[in-house]
């Protein structure tokens, strides 16, 4: 493995292509505009083409919005699929995705723990990324969002939620089974040993985590840059290798995300 790659996001566009995203010159034009949908380099992400560009998931249960989002519908060797439009304002993973992070390691058929998962906004797009033969565990504390987290479970057989502490794996040990990928975003001081609390009860060996760090909620006294430094040794410490590191912005201040791979397999000779 490679040393940590330390990247602040650089403003691509939906395909992932660095730069600034480029504006069309006028669409007038008779008829209506051609759309289409293109897949991302990450499996399960696409990009909708048409009068504005979107990052978009093919929905896994078309006709229903989870949380107000557009639903675009293309035609695609005369059959109809709709796709979800992914706002990177109200999702960490999809600011992470735009901002040109190098993997997310959710992909289908994934098994994944969502730590954090709220109203199932960001779960949403998980359960339509992974598909009907994957697996997302939703684990969330508030009983205000884990009320929404179950009505949009309700309509997502692949959405399992978990209404408990993440700090408190084993009071959930018997609900879960071993996953390939976690996902975190607990917004908390201590959320690197919530982490590695739950890394060392459901993740595989060799699987990935993807942990989004809120610097002031850690340390408001300290530089977001010296409390992601000190968050990355807290990882490496429990056995998590971070690979990759990424901050959100524009689409959130003082963000980071953190990507990397636990106790990582022996390289094959």
């Amino acid at each position: 493995m490679g040393r940590l790659r330390l990247r602040a996001s650089v403003c691509v566009g939906p395909s992932g292509a660095a730069g600034s995203p480029k504006r069309s010159k006028s669409r007038r034009r008779k008829g209506p505009a051609a759309v289409s949908v293109e897949p991302h380099r990450h499996e399960g992400v696409f990009i909708y083409r048409g009068a504005e560009d979107a990052l978009v998931t093919l929905n896994m249960v078309p006709g229903l919005s989870v949380y107000g989002e557009r639903r675009l519908t293309v035609t695609e060797n005369g059959e109809k699929l709709e796709y979800r439009t992914w706002n990177p304002f109200r999702s960490k993973l999809a600011a992470a995705i735009l901002g040109g992070v190098d993997q997310i390691h959710i992909k289908p058929k994934s098994k994944v723990l969502y730590l954090g998962a709220a109203s199932g906004t960001t779960v949403s797009h998980v359960s339509d990324i992974i598909g009907p033969d994957g697996l997302v565990y939703a684990v969330e504390f508030s009983h205000r969002a884990g009320r929404d987290l179950v009505n949009v479970a309700k309509k997502r057989t692949n959405i399992i939620p978990v209404l408990e502490d993440a700090r408190h794996p084993l009071k959930y040990r018997m609900l879960i089974g071993m996953v390939d990928v976690i996902f975190a975003d607990v917004a908390q001081p201590d959320q690197s040993r919530i982490v590695a609390l739950n890394a060392h009860t459901f993740l595989r060996n060799g699987g990935h985590f993807l942990i989004s760090i809120k610097a002031n909620c850690i340390d408001s006294t300290a530089s977001a840059e010296a409390v992601f430094a000190s968050e990355v040794k807290k990882l490496q410490q429990e056995n998590l290798k971070p690979q990759e590191q990424l901050t959100l912005e524009p689409y959130e201040r003082d963000h980071a995300v953190v990507v990397g791979v636990y106790r990582p397999l022996p390289k094959s000779k």
